[in-house]
């Protein structure tokens, strides 16, 4: 854990907010806010996700658009202006003390008050040489984040389930093309989702085929792809490779303490507290069909206040 911050467990905290990303950023900001003595702990850059993203234009206020590391830098200055502290590092382990909950850090234990996880999710990677040099620079794991900026471009998406094929169908809306890459001779896509992207013109199936890696130095020129029946291996021109593979969430250091569905996600009230007392979640952790900045940043929001109220009253506020 980074020393940015002195002597951060000598006592315990109202609120400990685990990620930094806009779901735990906007928690400690509320929380701050409402004068509660708030540690909000990042592994990475502050911002989550964002943070890997060339320009968000979705996030209201920022009319040009805001480069996604700024954004999270933007909101997590606001949230200290209000007295949030923050630091680097990485959460193995949390434990339920009743009134007072345990958490580890690699190096160190804190106790806090109350919790708000916000440690997101991962989207599933390839593993493919280029994927991570080309990440910004073409690769991409959000059509809603990024496709505006492929307009009249060709475009691969790899996967074969409802996010590629949704995704999919959505980036036709700016590119001049869209290629859907898929390892088996069907889409797992529900029929109707199928039915969508096969009536649409600007839409083609590349069957049995996996991608071996992804072309480009300063960006994405293309993928180099192998036919899983026949062998046959080429390359194939693209400008931008969207990886639609699903996501996992971050919760390895959750299990056997929160109750978790058979996803792995973190099963949660619409007051986002989850199945132990003073112990609240937020954003793409438990979140797995709108994965937005903004929705993240709602969420953030409604689960300080949770915590604010059980703070206040000592019980939960479950009507």
């Amino acid at each position: 854990m980074s020393q940015e911050q002195g002597n951060l467990g000598d006592h315990t905290y109202d609120v400990i907010v685990i990620g930094g990303g806009p779901a735990g950023l906007t928690a400690g900001l509320y929380c701050s806010r409402d004068r509660l003595d708030t540690l909000l702990i990042e592994r990475g850059p502050y911002g989550g996700q964002i943070a890997t993203t060339t320009e968000v234009e979705n996030f209201p206020g920022f009319v040009d658009g805001i480069l996604g590391p700024e954004l999270g830098e933007k909101i997590l200055a606001q949230a200290k202006k209000f007295g949030l502290k923050n630091a680097t590092g990485n959460v193995t382990r949390i434990a339920n003390g009743g009134p007072v909950k345990h958490v580890t850090l690699d190096d160190r234990e804190l106790t806090a008050r109350a919790l708000i996880i916000a440690s997101g999710s991962s989207p599933n990677k390839l593993g493919v040489p280029g994927e991570q040099e080309l990440s910004g620079r073409g690769v991409s794991y959000c059509a809603t984040c990024d496709g505006p900026f492929f307009r009249d471009k060709s475009l691969a998406v790899v996967g074969g389930g409802n996010s590629a094929v949704e995704e999919g169908t959505f980036l036709t809306r700016f590119a001049s093309k869209v290629t859907i890459i898929h390892r088996r001779d069907s889409l797992r896509a529900d029929k109707i989702l199928q039915e969508r992207a096969f009536a649409n013109p600007k839409m083609a199936v590349l069957w049995d085929s996996v991608v071996e890696k992804i072309l480009g130095t300063d960006k994405v020129t293309g993928v180099f792809v192998r036919n899983v029946k026949t062998g046959e291996q080429k390359a194939l021109p693209f400008d931008g490779v969207f990886v639609m593979v699903g996501s996992s969430p971050n919760t390895d250091f959750l299990k056997g303490l929160v109750e978790l569905d058979e996803r792995g996600y973190v099963k949660a009230n619409r007051l986002k507290e989850t199945s132990v007392p003073g112990i609240f979640v937020a954003g793409d952790v438990q979140d797995y069909i709108f994965r937005q900045a903004i929705t993240a940043a709602g969420e953030g929001a409604a689960a300080a206040i949770s915590a604010e109220r059980y703070l206040a009253h000592g019980t939960s506020q479950r009507a």
